[in-house]
């Protein structure tokens, strides 16, 4: 399988399967619990499977067009540190799937947990994934959307309800803070010549 195909994989399965378990009722826990584990291992073997093309290569890189006039696409860089990162990202939410099918109730709604799990695995695999700067900023505060969602999940739960809110206060102003340094920065080194923009190479430089 192509390298950027899988690197694109691996940012879509789980926004995919976040998707897919927010739209089934909430009565179908085994299906839902067959979705998430099945993106999640999924998303493992394909980090997995990818390590020797990424030790070759050094770096993987995928781009996708997307506001080409701005010179704002989407890149996607894989290298070691990244690598580790995904096992671990991926690896650990197949782990917390197959523990939550025993340990929530019966009269949880599972399926919107497993949609809040897998966005949140999205968001972290972006962040660690972004290969440039504007989507590091992005899937930054998804994750504080989607941890907001996580930790409120027993909403009825008043001590929930406040832990949500405080982690939404603290990843949020985190998130202003990293975005008003992406500024600074952006603003001491200058927009890229287009010759840079079009440049093979100067992709995998643009990393966080």
């Amino acid at each position: 399988m192509p390298s950027d195909l899988v690197l694109l994989l691996l940012i879509c399965l789980p926004f995919a399967g976040s998707l897919a378990t927010a739209i089934i009722p909430t009565s179908a826990r085994t299906l839902a619990g067959s979705i998430a584990g099945a993106v999640t291992f999924a998303v493992t073997a394909l980090v997995v499977l990818v390590y020797g093309q990424m030790v070759a290569e050094s770096v993987l890189h995928a781009r996708v067009e997307w506001l080409p006039q701005l010179g704002l696409d989407l890149v996607i860089r894989l290298d070691g540190l990244a690598w580790l990162f995904a096992v671990m990202i991926s690896g650990i939410g197949f782990l917390v799937v197959i523990y939550a099918l025993y340990y929530m109730s019966p009269k949880d709604p599972v399926p919107r947990f497993f949609s809040f799990l897998l966005a949140f695995m999205g968001a972290m695999l972006g962040i660690v994934l972004s290969g440039n700067i504007i989507q590091l900023v992005v899937f930054w505060e998804l994750t504080s959307i989607v941890s907001f969602l996580l930790i409120g999940y027993w909403h009825q739960n008043a001590a929930a309800r406040d832990g949500a809110r405080m982690a939404l206060i603290v990843t949020g102003s985190g998130g202003l803070a990293l975005f008003g340094g992406m500024l600074l920065l952006g603003h001491i080194v200058g927009p890229p010549s287009p010759r840079a923009r079009s440049s093979p190479s100067s992709s995998g430089c643009r990393a966080p």
